[in-house]
């Protein structure tokens, strides 16, 4: 049985749009120049923008957190995450998720729980790869599955990276995308994510298309999509995870552009349109 068919959708199964809010820099990151109380007001504005715009939901990232640690479950991190996602979650109506930088995924699941945050985004669920913080010796899906049992946080939806961008895969390279989506399945994954090679790089079509195929659960493009992309990528996936495209220049840590925010939504409305009077 698919233990995700109980559970009710978080926003509309399909055509979804989901926004990116990088959190500047946080305290013990190189980057961090700005009062926490800063942080969380830039969030909390790039959230409600997102949401007025019409975005479905909003996933709140440390992006900012350059170079990132290969466990970021530091105490500081994880303080910052937790009030910067629980003032997200109060100012806006629609889901909030998050993803600590990076393989924190345990602490976002209990930031998750504590501040009603409805998903989180984690890397490292299924196998191993090289990443540009190092190897990733151990998939996370068994200690992470069993904190959620443990925490009681079953409401918590995990999005799990298959093939994730700006690492290595040659240490699975006799693995199909098929073997990833159905290994992310049989480890009760609630969603999966196919993104490019690196932050905004398109997705491969082809791999997308397997890994539509191959799912029983929603599938989402986490990287590359644009006003002139969706359009194809509707086609297969349930929605798309946007965080460049949104930003002056398409460059993710640039400021929102309200204009190419229009654009997606614009795009994902009249796609939508179209294909219920088909």
């Amino acid at each position: 049985m698919n233990p995700t068919q109980h559970k009710t959708p978080l926003f509309r199964p399909n055509h979804a749009l989901v926004g990116m809010v990088h959190a500047r820099a946080l305290p013990g990151a190189p980057r961090h120049a700005m009062a926490v109380s800063e942080i969380v007001r830039i969030a909390v504005h790039e959230a409600k923008t997102l949401a007025s715009a019409g975005f479905d939901a909003v996933i709140v990232e440390n992006m900012h957190d350059v170079p990132y640690l290969r466990r970021a479950d530091t105490p500081e991190t994880i303080a910052a995450m937790t009030r910067i996602v629980g003032a997200v979650v109060e100012a806006v109506q629609i889901p909030v998720g998050l993803q600590i930088l990076s393989h924190a995924n345990s602490a976002a699941l209990a930031i998750a729980h504590i501040t009603g945050a409805r998903f989180i985004r984690a890397e490292g669920f299924v196998f191993s790869a090289v990443s540009d913080e190092g190897i990733v010796h151990d998939a996370c899906a068994g200690s992470l599955m069993r904190d959620r049992a443990r925490l009681g946080a079953s409401d918590v939806r995990v999005w799990a990276d298959l093939r994730k961008k700006h690492s290595s895969h040659a240490l699975t390279a006799d693995l199909t995308m098929t073997d990833w989506v159905h290994a992310a399945q049989f480890f009760d994954a609630d969603a999966l994510i196919i993104t490019g090679r690196e932050t905004g790089d398109h997705v491969d079509v082809d791999e997308l298309t397997r890994a539509v195929q191959s799912s029983d659960r929603p599938v989402y493009v986490g990287s590359g999509s644009t006003p002139d992309t969706l359009n194809e990528l509707f086609k297969q996936a349930h929605g798309a995870i946007v965080g460049s495209a949104i930003k002056v220049d398409g460059y993710w840590a640039n400021e929102l552009d309200s204009a190419r925010i229009r654009a997606m939504v614009s795009a994902r409305d009249t796609i939508a349109c179209a294909r219920r009077s088909e």
